[in-house]
């Protein structure tokens, strides 16, 4: 009778359950020969010259390669490796020595992933040694952060130091000369889109007073006077005419002189009495004055001759006086006058904060914007023939300026607005998505006429800075 279960016999004679195995076919057995000894013969080398590159070169290598770790060319090698002799087992920086190339060669990583071609991929890794080697490329280390770009400034220097042609910092090996450092700030300030280089002498003017067709029409009226009165006085004998000419004139010479004197006070007491605004109620658009403490923004200047940290606007000013034989500072310098011979007035945006809201605003005085600055000066240095090699330091300013330090008689005076310092700002108030600044007004703001103290109008353009001599005074800490 047949079974259910199936059930086969062994060799041995005994029925076993189950069906039989099926024979298994032997994998193939592949023969490999020796590899032959080529002696540095590449054309022996076969399939090994052409795994290791060896078919792009002519001819055996001439040197065998070196071990070298400090090699700041040579890429990172690990696995076999070979040369002009054997093959031997080594990790480390290898220089493979090519002749007439030097230790500029170019090397190759022989380990890791092999691209689509057969041939080893580029490893990125370590500093690059540029002027080395060219081929072995290396870039590893933590990029620096991208930031997104926005209005806002942050207190204190993001970088300090000069940068190369990538971004880096400079390195700069062994001391400079101070006039070389000196004349290198002055440069950067100069150059930097984001300080504004204030070119006019003073805040005040009596050109910018009296529009020009008016002094020439008042100059014409008492040339027509003056020739009438003298013709009637020589041919009728009458002096009248010539006497209310010369009364006028006089009245109108004292007039602009008193201005040319007092002017600027005359600007300092509309600053003065021009209310603060709260910026709380302000409307965007408004022309206001805010009077508040100085935060510096990302870019705080240093004062030229004494060095300063952490302002925002700074001014120095060199001035000669001119005798009857001395030169003159400038094409306008007349004799016996003070005459501006340099000057370097800068400004840079900062924060204030007002005194009667809190707020804090943004005001826009760098980047090129018009200022007008009324801040007060003090006299640094007063040098004569007598004195001038008593201060090192003044004469090492001159020279880093390339000015001439010979027989004159010169005095240097310095004003700054410092962090913490008390400021008073007159401009317009803009509201961009919750950032409050302050920037220049479209067209210049009129003083108006000051009749009690005979001070004629003015026009102010641009940012006006008001604040004291702050080098005797406290400031607030910030």
């Amino acid at each position: 009778m047949g079974s259910r279960f199936p059930s086969h016999q062994l060799s041995n004679g005994l029925y076993v359950s189950g069906r039989p195995e099926q024979p298994k076919e032997k994998a193939p057995v592949i023969c490999s020969s020796a590899m032959p000894y080529t002696g540095g013969d590449i054309k022996k080398s076969g399939e090994l010259g052409k795994m290791f590159d060896l078919h792009r070169k002519s001819g055996p290598l001439g040197n065998p390669p070196s071990r070298n770790t400090s090699f700041g060319g040579a890429a990172a090698n690990s696995g076999p490796v070979s040369n002009a002799v054997g093959r031997s087992n080594y990790s480390g920086s290898i220089s493979s020595a090519v002749p007439g190339t030097g230790g500029s060669s170019r090397t190759k990583s022989n380990s890791g992933p092999l691209n689509k071609h057969g041939e080893p991929t580029k490893r990125l890794s370590g500093p690059q040694s540029s002027g080395v080697n060219p081929m072995a490329r290396q870039n590893s280390g933590p990029l620096p952060p991208v930031l997104p770009t926005t209005g806002l400034i942050t207190s204190g220097p993001i970088t300090s130091g000069q940068l190369n042609s990538s971004g880096a910092q400079r390195k700069v090996s062994g001391p400079l000369d101070s006039s070389v450092s000196m004349k290198m700030r002055v440069t950067s300030f100069a150059h930097n889109p984001a300080v504004t280089n204030i070119n006019v002498g003073d805040g005040y003017s009596i050109r910018g007073s009296i529009p020009t067709t008016i002094i020439w029409l008042v100059a014409l009226l008492f040339l027509v006077g003056f020739v009438a009165g003298g013709f009637i006085l020589a041919a009728i004998h009458n002096p009248i005419l010539l006497i209310v000419v010369v009364v006028i004139f006089g009245f109108v010479a004292t007039l602009v002189i008193w201005n040319i004197c007092w002017g600027r006070r005359g600007v300092i007491g509309f600053i003065s009495r021009y209310p603060d605004a709260d910026l709380r109620t302000t409307k965007d658009g408004e022309y206001v004055k805010v009077t508040g403490v100085v935060t510096c923004g990302n870019l705080p200047l240093e004062s030229s001759f004494q060095r300063v940290p952490r302002c925002v606007y700074t001014s120095t000013c060199l001035y000669e006086y001119r005798g009857w034989d001395s030169k003159a500072a400038n094409s306008t310098h007349h004799r016996f006058t003070w005459g501006l011979r340099s000057m370097e007035r800068h400004a840079v945006d900062f924060y204030i904060s007002d005194f009667q809201s809190g707020l804090r605003a943004l005001v826009r005085t760098g980047s090129g914007a018009r200022v007008s600055p009324y801040v007060d000066e003090s006299v640094v240095i007063d040098i004569n023939p007598d004195n001038k090699d008593m201060s090192p330091e003044f004469l090492r300013w001159l020279r880093g300026r390339n000015l001439s330090s010979d027989d004159r008689i010169m005095r240097l005076k310095e004003g700054y607005i410092k962090e913490g310092s008390t400021v008073s700002v007159m401009g317009v108030v803009q509201r961009n998505e919750n950032v409050l600044m302050i920037v220049p007004p479209a067209e210049p703001i009129s003083t108006g006429c000051q009749w009690a103290k005979c001070i004629l109008p003015t026009s102010l353009d641009g940012l006006v800075l008001r604040c004291e001599d702050t080098s005797d005074l406290d400031v607030v800490p910030v």
